[in-house]
């Protein structure tokens, strides 16, 4: 990389961590091509990224965002994965590195605070953003489909009611 393109990779990587919701760190060593291939396209349908990074240019580009905590993490063949979303990156990097023991989670970030490898489990473990609007919506759907049936309940009746007298005088 020509020193431009170092600068331009820094600024990009920086306005990652300052805008991501969650940055997941981790040792990729041992994976095939296929392998990372595969990861990528896990997390890039799950609206997320990930990215190998030089890891003196990650250093330099956590400077001044609050993420800078995890620096350290930065040592060896690392990986970041990272996504809107602060549930998307942990929870398909913890789900790839089930299946796959060269993936090693080191840590990561959600915001201002720094995730060991067992906090980005627990991130992992949370349901999404789209999952919990899901299921705000099935309970603020629930009580209003309930609130129809009770109201609509007494007319059907009558309409019931109305209809037996209708046939029994047809009957008549």
């Amino acid at each position: 990389m020509e020193k431009a393109e170092k600068r331009e990779f820094v600024a990009w990587l920086n306005g990652v961590f300052k805008d991501s919701g969650s940055v997941v760190v981790a040792h990729y060593t041992g994976l095939t091509v296929a392998q990372l291939g595969d990861l990528r396209s896990k997390m890039r349908d799950a609206g997320g990224t990930v990215k190998v990074a030089k890891n003196r240019l990650a250093k330099i580009a956590l400077q001044g965002t609050d993420s800078e905590g995890i620096a350290d993490l930065f040592t060896g063949q690392t990986l970041v994965a990272y996504s809107n979303d602060p549930i998307t990156a942990p929870k398909i990097a913890i789900e790839f590195a089930k299946g796959n023991e060269k993936l090693v989670i080191l840590g990561g970030s959600m915001g201002a605070t720094t995730l060991d490898p067992e906090g980005v489990k627990a991130l992992a473990a949370l349901p999404s953003l789209d999952e919990l609007r899901a299921k705000l919506v099935g309970m603020i759907q629930t009580p209003a489909t309930r609130i129809a049936q009770i109201v609509n309940a007494p007319a059907g009746q009558l309409a019931r009611v109305f209809g037996a007298y209708a046939r029994k005088d047809e009957a008549a």
